[in-house]
């Protein structure tokens, strides 16, 4: 005998899921966002510093209260309680480095590419990564995984009349 399985999606996994234990969505919700303080503050404190600005602009919210922020890294999510870390939007730069080009006025094109290089002024020579969001968010994502699985697994014993 073979054992079936029908895929609902994340509605309808979520809604059977409130029936059963009520309080797992709370407990969860409420774990994802310290998980997402904790990580922003580790991030900042890895964060290259020059005045301390930049490191200071590290922040987790949840994503559906910044609905005019862009995403990098993760897909569009349907999670009400998803929680994402902001700072500001140098991090590309300096998480990826950036690589040799033109300052001058019109160096993008043919003409200030040639002029720029014969004249060997206004060349930036770029920037070496300086990761410190991804590194850090790898190391955490165990113990974020844990602390998550813990507030489902408390919504759970609370449903089941085990605390």
């Amino acid at each position: 005998m073979a054992i079936t399985a029908d895929l609902k999606g994340r509605e309808a996994l979520m809604r059977r899921l409130n029936q059963l234990a009520p309080n797992v969505e709370k407990y969860a919700a409420q774990a994802k966002l310290e998980i997402g303080k904790d990580a922003a503050k580790q991030i900042a404190a890895n964060a290259p510093r020059d005045t301390g600005d930049y490191a200071d602009s590290f922040k987790a919210e949840l994503v559906s209260a910044n609905p005019d922020k862009a995403t990098v890294g993760i897909s569009v999510t349907k999670d009400p309680s998803a929680v994402g870390i902001y700072a500001s939007y140098i991090f590309r730069f300096l998480e990826f480095g950036t690589a040799p080009h033109s300052t001058v006025k019109g160096g993008g094109t043919v003409l200030g590419k040639k002029t720029a290089a014969a004249s060997g002024a206004g060349i930036h020579p770029g920037t070496p990564a300086q990761a410190h969001v991804f590194p850090t968010w790898r190391s955490l994502k165990k113990k974020a995984r844990k602390r998550l699985l813990a507030a489902v697994n408390k919504g759970v014993r609370e449903a089941m009349g085990k605390t």
